[in-house]
Parts: C-alpha cells; structure tokens; sequence
C-alpha cells in the first residue's frame, strides 16, 4: 500500500470506532488498539492514568486507544499552550486543560470528522472553553509556528507513514524552549513479514512502529535535542492483549519519548 492507503484505512477505521460503527477497514470496532476484553476505563489505568485523571473528562472522551500517559511527563504548567497530536475525542485535551487553566489553551489536531465531532461535542457537554479541535494531517499541522509550549500525542505517531516530517511539523509549531512528551508504540525487533503486511496490525499500532534508533535520529535531524526514547518493557503484557496468540509483545513495546526544542 501507498502512503495514501494507509491513511485512507487509519482515516475509516478511527471514523468507525468514534461513529461506534461495529466494524471498519481492519477489524470490529470493538477490536480496538487495546483488545476488546477491558473497558476504556480499564485500559486507561493499565496505561498509566490515574482514579483522579479518569474523574476529570468525559467518559465518552475516553476512548481507551492510546498506549501510556503523556501528561505523566508533559509538565504541563499553567498559562501554557499545549498542541496535542492525534487527539481523537479529547481525553488528553481535556486533562491538558485542567493543568494549564484558563489562562493557559489546548489544540487537538484530529484528520477524522468523527473524532473530531466527538470531541467537540465532548467540550461543548462540559463548557470548556480554553480547548478547541482542528481537523487536519499531522505532517501538515493546521498551527502557526512558535505557537505551543508543549505537543503531547498518545499512541498515533507511528500510524503516520512519514514519521520524520510529523516530527519536524513538531519542532515549527513549538516555541523556543518548547517540550515534546508523547507516548507511542516502538519496533524492539523486526516484525515478520506477515505481521508487516497485515492490515489490521498496520491499523492497530502494531505494524508502523519505528525503531527508537530511528525516532531518536529523526528528532535530532528535525533540531531537537535532550532525546529520550524510554522504553515501557512492562508494556508487553498490555500489548500481548491487542492481538491474542499472535506474539506481536515479541516485536514492539511502549515508549515514552521526550525533547526539547532549543
């Protein structure tokens, strides 16, 4: 498949998912990155997130998609700006928001017009006004340069095909001094070539995780620099739960990786 492709299945299989459609381009709707035994709740705080983390948003904003917890690193102070990557049906945005206060604000960048109506009807149920939602691609961010004081992003990077150029679209829109702090899916050993090719895993946060050799590369050569590629080894028992009996625990973990732009 082209770069085209996959966005096109990615596109309709996160359409599907916040449609709450029972199936899509990969796999039943109920077959999400997370596997389909746990609520969202549930696999909130097998990520990291917290009882009071889970209290603070909707619960339809918590789609239980993601693979760890950006604001655990984030250091998100108020006043700031916060751009957050992928943002789906808001749960980050709306966490961010808390942190940041009203003197602070939060833009969620979603390509999905499912996700990004939810979210917005999310933000709207609640009355939040220091949080807004754009649609667009994240290696053409719809934000102005030297905007943001922090880009988080949840578990969405590595469904992007240029991975390098979503860093350098992060590395424009932050401020000097700016802080990157996603979480995401990375590669621990090659994947075979029938993991590779499979739709469902590309769709499912599996197939287009990069190497942390790779991501660290990337942000250096976009002008990051203070690089950390943490990798989450107890992650696997999660992960093994994304595609049952298929090993895929064997092959990708999750990170946390953090930057600063100088």
């Amino acid at each position: 498949m082209d770069d085209g492709q996959i966005k096109d299945m990615v596109r309709a299989r996160y359409g599907g998912i916040a449609s709450a459609s029972e199936a899509s381009c990969c796999a039943p709707a109920s077959s999400s990155c997370c596997g389909p035994a746990a609520t969202s709740q549930e696999k909130a705080r097998r990520m990291g997130y917290s009882e009071a983390e889970l209290a603070a948003a909707p619960d339809s904003a918590n789609l239980g998609l993601g693979c760890g917890n950006p604001q655990a690193i984030a250091a998100m102070r108020l006043g700031e700006i916060v751009v957050d990557l992928g943002s789906g049906a808001g749960f980050d945005c709306f966490l961010a928001a808390r942190q940041v206060g009203n003197s602070g604000r939060v833009i969620g960048i979603d390509m999905t017009h499912e996700m990004l109506k939810k979210a917005r009807d999310n933000a709207a149920r609640i009355g939040t006004d220091n949080v807004e939602f754009r649609l667009g691609e994240l290696e053409h961010l719809p934000v102005a340069d030297n905007t943001a004081d922090v880009v988080i992003s949840n578990c969405v990077i590595n469904l992007v095909p240029d991975k390098e150029q979503v860093f350098r679209e992060a590395f424009r829109v932050l401020k000097s001094g700016g802080r990157l702090a996603v979480s995401d899916i990375i590669n621990t050993v090659p994947l075979p070539a029938e993991l590779q090719s499979d739709p469902a895993l590309l769709c499912g946060c599996v197939a287009g995780a990069a190497p942390a050799e790779h991501i660290e590369d990337w942000l250096t050569r976009a002008g990051f620099v203070d690089i950390r590629v943490m990798a989450k080894l107890e992650s696997r028992e999660l992960i093994k739960s994304w595609a049952p009996g298929r090993n895929i625990e064997d092959y990708i973990v999750s990170a946390m990786v953090e930057a600063r732009k100088p």
